[in-house]
């Protein structure tokens, strides 16, 4: 009797690629495929589905490596969690940008198979993702790798400092609330739609940064958001008691941008709850500012070097001073994953203000089913 196979995922704007991975799960056994419901698609991506979830389980359920489909019952990353418990396959199949922890947590509970794939085209045709298919918007992602919360003028003016910001290409398409500056990128989009415009960068990361925090906004986003998915490479944007930086230095040398994408990676975690606040307990001051700026400065010097144990050591470093001073950054479901990680890399945070959303790990080896950046260049 063949296996029973289960993959789960939205499927928008069926395509080529999500067709060659139904037919590598299906070498497995029969194939079950539970897809995102329009209100889950929506929750992880910001935006509606082009196709219905009634369209898109017809289409799925048309290919002949389909057994069988469903709507998943759930809502967020986990949304076929019930649909797993009742179905109870032998494997559950996930490409590499499909994997979470708590998708391999969920399996090992339910004694079932945990296996993570390729994303392999089928032969003599081109890699497809439904990202790339829909409106090719390039507007860039940032990530955060020092220095983190400098930016708010409530932290800078006990210590002035640096954020380390790193522009990342958009060929991943980040969930939303996920600390990867989601919502500038939205209002850049709003904005220009599918690129940001030529001319003077500074000009257009002011542009976001006032569209998104009008007057009257009772928690403005930081400026290194704007600052980061505008400003392409490595930047070191440094905060004295303002929203705008006094000064923004970047690095765009080929050899280092290099290195920081051999020795970045990233894995998923989960959404940021809406009730999320991690501005609750805060515990902010000279002493933990001065750590904070310290270590970014450390990881600057570190990255120019090119001295990858100093730069995951400091890349903690800043973590550990978030932390210190937004002890809400880190709840107890972040730090089992972090717990997981942490003997097997040189470094580790999370994106953003914490609370969900994406770890980012530095290390000199791969890291299974651990997703891989591009730096932006230009």
């Amino acid at each position: 009797m063949a296996k029973k196979v289960f993959v789960s995922g939205c499927y928008d704007m069926l395509h080529s690629g999500h067709v060659a991975f139904f037919e590598e799960a299906a070498k497995l056994g029969d194939l079950y495929v539970g897809i995102g419901s329009d209100k889950t698609l929506t929750e992880l991506k910001a935006r509606k589905p082009v196709n219905p979830e009634q369209e898109r389980l017809f289409m799925v359920s048309s290919l002949k490596a389909v057994k069988g489909a469903w709507i998943n019952s759930g809502q967020g990353i986990l949304d076929f969690e019930l649909d797993l418990e009742r179905f109870r396959p032998d494997i559950f199949f996930v490409n590499e940008d499909g994997h979470t922890p708590a998708k391999a947590e969920l399996c090992d509970r339910l004694g079932i198979a945990y296996v993570v794939g390729r994303r392999v085209p089928h032969v003599g045709l081109p890699a497809r993702s439904t990202t790339t298919l829909r409106q090719n918007c390039r507007i860039p992602y940032r990530i955060d790798l020092a220095g983190g919360w400098l930016d708010q003028p409530f932290v800078s003016k006990y210590h002035a400092g640096p954020v380390l910001t790193l522009c990342l290409e958009p060929d991943i398409e980040f969930n939303d609330r996920s600390g990867m500056a989601t919502s500038s990128r939205k209002k850049a989009i709003e904005l220009w739609q599918t690129d940001l415009p030529e001319g003077d960068a500074e000009q257009t990361a002011r542009l976001i940064f006032s569209y998104e925090n009008p007057p009257g906004t009772p928690y403005v986003s930081g400026s290194q958001d704007a600052i980061g998915i505008v400003f392409p490479g490595l930047n070191r944007l440094y905060y004295q008691g303002d929203y705008w930086p006094s000064r923004i230095e970047s690095h765009l040398e080929e050899d280092t941008l290099n290195w920081l994408e051999d020795h970045i990676r990233l894995v998923q975690l989960f959404l940021r709850n809406e009730q999320y606040d991690v501005l609750a307990d805060t515990r902010i001051g000279e002493s933990g500012a001065k750590a904070l700026s310290q270590a970014a400065e450390k990881s600057w010097e570190a990255i120019l070097n090119r001295d990858l144990r100093s730069f995951g050591r400091a890349v903690r470093e800043s973590f550990e001073a978030q932390i210190a001073m937004f002890p809400h950054m880190c709840p107890p479901e972040v730090s089992r994953q972090i717990e997981y990680y942490k003997d097997r890399v040189l470094g580790y945070k999370i994106t953003g203000a914490g609370g969900g959303g994406y770890l980012i790990l530095i290390t000199d080896g791969e890291i299974e089913n651990a997703l891989k950046i591009r730096v932006r260049r230009g």
